[in-house]
């Protein structure tokens, strides 16, 4: 609760005091977040182009490689378009019913994207441990189910949180100290003496994010005691310089995601936390595309032929 709020007001819009909107900051703000927001969309566009329209890449990797860009897209155009217009606008802020939308949209895109990553190590898993089922394993019905799934899970988990932040009274006081509508500093200047009503999905959301980081973790280390037996360098290096990347990605989206949601959040705002809020919703969709699939020899192949016009028809 903000202290000492004595207006009641019902608050009707919400100040995202982010970034400054004058000065050297309103000008290389909006430059920076347009720039990477870009790369962005050019990376995801281009992989789900590809992975679209090139049957070589009609695989279950390729597949949740396509839904992944396409959820990243969703994270990074939920936050990134909004904060540079404002810049551009000299303007902060953001309506309610706008707020709750980006509160929704944030939400339903990282919960699946992180429900995906956890499907994903289990694809590599049964790729790598168990090649002879894989195609049993990892049927192109059961990669529906599993996206499907991925897509659910995470619409409930938004739908819970969503429900829960803005089941809260907010009056009066409307200044959040980020570039976007996030969860935590939305409880920080809430007028509402219990905040059970969202505290309680925290906390359950954090339990199942600890349980899919452990799962993606044993598949790894599965994943890496067979690998050591590939008496390939060539092949270890293959399977070493896409799976290293993706735990990295993990560990950084689910600790930067964990300490914005269980740090104790203060009234002034911080640099740390505009930094640690842009790594879990600007980092991955920037370089998923790099880490996943533009670094893949089926994918700088399969761009070659879209550059040259010969890709195999459906």
């Amino acid at each position: 609760m903000a202290p000492g709020v004595t207006n009641l007001t019902a608050v009707t819009e919400f100040i995202l005091l982010g970034f400054p909107t004058q000065g050297t900051m309103g000008f290389l703000h909006p430059l920076l977040f347009s720039l990477v927001y870009l790369c962005a969309l050019l990376g995801n566009v281009l992989i789900v182009l590809i992975t679209t329209l090139d049957r070589h890449l009609h695989t279950p990797m390729y597949f949740f490689l396509r839904s992944l860009s396409f959820l990243d897209l969703c994270l990074i155009s939920a936050t990134v378009p909004k904060s540079i217009a404002n810049s551009l606008r000299h303007s902060s802020s953001i309506s309610f019913p706008g707020c709750v939308v980006q509160v929704f949209m944030v939400m339903v895109s990282g919960a699946t994207e992180l429900h995906l990553l956890t499907v994903m190590s289990l694809d590599r898993y049964a790729a790598i441990c168990h090649p002879l089922h894989y195609d049993i394993i990892m049927s192109r019905d059961r990669c529906v189910q599993l996206t499907a799934a991925s897509w659910l899970g995470g619409g409930l988990y938004a739908v819970m949180h969503t429900a829960g932040t803005f089941s809260l009274s907010y009056c009066g006081y409307n200044i959040v100290h980020q570039f976007f509508c996030d969860i935590p500093q939305l409880l920080a200047i809430s007028c509402s003496g219990n905040l059970m009503n969202e505290l309680v999905p925290i906390a359950i959301g954090v339990v199942l994010d600890f349980c899919y980081f452990i799962f993606i973790v044993i598949s790894y280390v599965h994943i890496f005691s067979a690998v050591r037996k590939i008496p390939s360098t060539e092949g270890k290096a293959k399977v070493y310089s896409t799976c290293l990347p993706h735990l990295l990605v993990v560990v950084l989206f689910l600790s930067t995601a964990f300490f914005d949601y269980l740090k104790p959040t203060s009234g002034t705002p911080s640099m740390s936390d505009l930094v640690i809020s842009m790594f879990y919703t600007m980092v991955p969709p920037t370089f998923n595309p790099v880490i996943y699939s533009l670094r893949n020899q089926a994918m700088k192949s399969a761009m070659g032929r879209l550059m040259k016009g010969r890709l195999t028809k459906m």
